[in-house]
This record gives C-alpha cells, sequence and structure tokens, in this order.
C-alpha cells in the first residue's frame, strides 16, 4: 500500500470511530456511506479481525478496534512529520538553533565543527553557549535551548540522548616528571606517584583499572592538584606535577606532540567507557534543523571519534 493510501484508509477509520456511523463519515469524504462501509470492510479482511460492531443506528469500535485506532494515530502523526521534514529538508533550511555544552569540549572539537555546518547550511544559524558548570549540562535549560551537549553518565531518563562519540580516558604524564620519578609499568604502581585528580566529584569511571581480571580502584598516593575543571588538571600534568587521568578528546593534541606521554598503552588504547558523549534533547519532537545538526555531528565525531584515529595511528608509529 503506497502512503497516500494508507493516509487516506487510516483517515477514514479514525472518521467512522469519531463521527459514530458510515453515513456522517462519508458527509467528512466525497464518498457515499456504502462506499465508506466497503472500505471498512476491506480493511477488517486485511488486518484479519473485526474492528467495528455495526448496528442500525450506529457504529462502534471492538476492543481490538480501539487499539488499532490508537496506532493510526501515532502512524498518521508520524507520517505527517516524516513529510514537514522531507519537504523543509528539500528545500535550504532556515532558522536557529539552541546549544549548551561543556566549555573545554566545545572550545576544542564542537565549534569547528559547527563552523563546517554553518558552511554548508547558510540558511542556517546557531547560538552556542559554553559552560562551565556541570550542573547546567544536565539539561536544566532544556526548552530555552534546543540541544545541550554532555559528557559522562546520563541520569535524566525524561531526555532523549543521541551518542554522538564514544569517550577512552589515559593515564599521562608530561616528560619530565617521567625523566624525575620514573615511567610507570603497572596501576598498581600508582600509590608511590604524585598526581591531579578532580576535587570531591570524580568522574565515575576515573582511576579504573582492571587488575587480576578485577576492576580496581587506584589513585595517586599524593594528590599535588585537585580542581573541579578539566583544563586545570591538564595545565597541571603538562607542568611536570603529576600523573591525570584524562579523556582522549582533552589530551590528544598534547600527546601527539610529545608534552605528555602515554602511560600503560603498549597494547593501544584502553576500551572505551562505558558512558560517552551525548546530545540530549526533551522527549518532544526535535526540529529538523537540530536533527540535521545531530547527524552532522554523528558523521564526524563517530564511530571512532577523529582524536582517538589519530592516537591510534601514533601509538603505533611509537
Amino acid at each position: 500500500m503506497n502512503p497516500d493510501a494508507l493516509t487516506d484508509q487510516l483517515s477514514l477509520y479514525l472518521d467512522v470511530l469519531e463521527a459514530g456511523s458510515f453515513s456522517a463519515a462519508a458527509r467528512r469524504q466525497p464518498l457515499t456511506p456504502s462506499a465508506v462501509a466497503r472500505r471498512i470492510d476491506a480493511l477488517e479482511r486485511a488486518m484479519g479481525c473485526a474492528l467495528v460492531v455495526r448496528s442500525t443506528h450506529a457504529v462502534r469500535a471492538t476492543p481490538a478496534g480501539l487499539a488499532f485506532a490508537e496506532r493510526a494515530r501515532r502512524i498518521l502523526a508520524e507520517l505527517h512529520q516524516a513529510r514537514a521534514e522531507a519537504v523543509s529538508l528539500t528545500s535550504a533550511p532556515e532558522g536557529l538553533i539552541r546549544i549548551d555544552a561543556p566549555a573545554p569540549f566545545g572550545r576544542r572539537h564542537l565549534a569547528p565543527a559547527i563552523a563546517d555546518f554553518l558552511t554548508l547550511y547558510p540558511g542556517l544559524d546557531v547560538q552556542l553557549r559554553l559552560i562551565d558548570s556541570f550542573v547546567d549540562m544536565q539539561g536544566e535549560h532544556l526548552g530555552e535551548v534546543d540541544l545541550v551537549l554532555r559528557i559522562g553518565p546520563l541520569a535524566d531518563t525524561r531526555l532523549v540522548a543521541t551518542p554522538l562519540a564514544p569517550m577512552t580516558r589515559i593515564l599521562c604524564a608530561s616528560p619530565d616528571y617521567i625523566r624525575r620519578r620514573g615511567l610507570l609499568r603497572d596501576p598498581r604502581e600508582l600509590p608511590e606517584h604524585d598526581g591531579l585528580d578532580w576535587d570531591a566529584l570524580s568522574p565515575p569511571h576515573a582511576w579504573r583499572f582492571e587488575v587480576g581480571g578485577r576492576l580496581q580502584l587506584l589513585r595517586p598516593g599524593r594528590l599535588r592538584m585537585t580542581a573541579n575543571n578539566a583544563e586545570t588538571l591538564l595545565f597541571s600534568a603538562l607542568a611536570g606535577l603529576g600523573i591525570a587521568h584524562l579523556p582522549t578528546w582533552l589530551i590528544s593534541d598534547y600527546l601527539l606532540r610529545g608534552e605528555l606521554v602515554p602511560l600503560l598503552c603498549d597494547d593501544g588504547l584502553p576500551p572505551a567507557e562505558p558512558s560517552g558523549i551525548y546530545a540530549l534533547r526533551l522527549a518532544s519532537d526535535a526540529s529538523s534543523r537540530s536533527r540535521l545538526l545531530l547527524e552532522f555531528l554523528k558523521q564526524r565525531f563517530g564511530p571512532i571519534p577523529p582524536w582517538d584515529l589519530a592516537l591510534q595511528r601514533g601509538l603505533k608509529r611509537n
């Protein structure tokens, strides 16, 4: 059945239920009451069950008919939305997309990606707000903005999350620190080293390593710097203050330039964490503009992010 025929058939069935009779439904359509009855008969044969109970003066839905009507309404709504999006995207898309994102990731990766996106779609505009607050990244301002980028575990099931990229975290230190303190060869040696860590609320997968088939929490013995900001820990690692356990999206360029040294990566990058980088939106349908940007970012950042691809090639050369 083609989409137009399906739409007509479902719409007619819903009209019959709403109007309560074939004759009343026929007045809403360019059809006779007998033609409406024949089409409902054909629909029941196609479904293999009775959808309505007929009497002399009224038509009412059977239990199966009520369930079918609920599905039919959803199908018609989806078809309507799909057509609207297709029409909007066949012409040049226009309008504003509002985004909140973590400042460190936004500066390094999101802002350049959005610049390329806007070059492709000159009719679109983006309002990008870079935020350091972890609380704001929970999606509190959704409704004021269209999308919120979130890095790490997701807690709010009211929001729809689109995965954009996996996240990998590795140990790293500066060449100067390694010259002074030696090269870390086993995570169980961490208590003998200086480190850099988050103040109070660490990411849930930081400092966790598989040892003897079990995941263990192993931290440096002395914390030279604690902070609530990943970039602060990065700058401290570059200064040679200790070992940090940071995401590759933050440190890949420094590793490739030799300003930081990857630790415990003799066999390549460790597995990605269970959580990753997501775009959050409200459960209501996203605009075609937002969907267009989401598809662009998924292609840009996944399935293997460009920062991890560069590191994989760099580690193989070394």
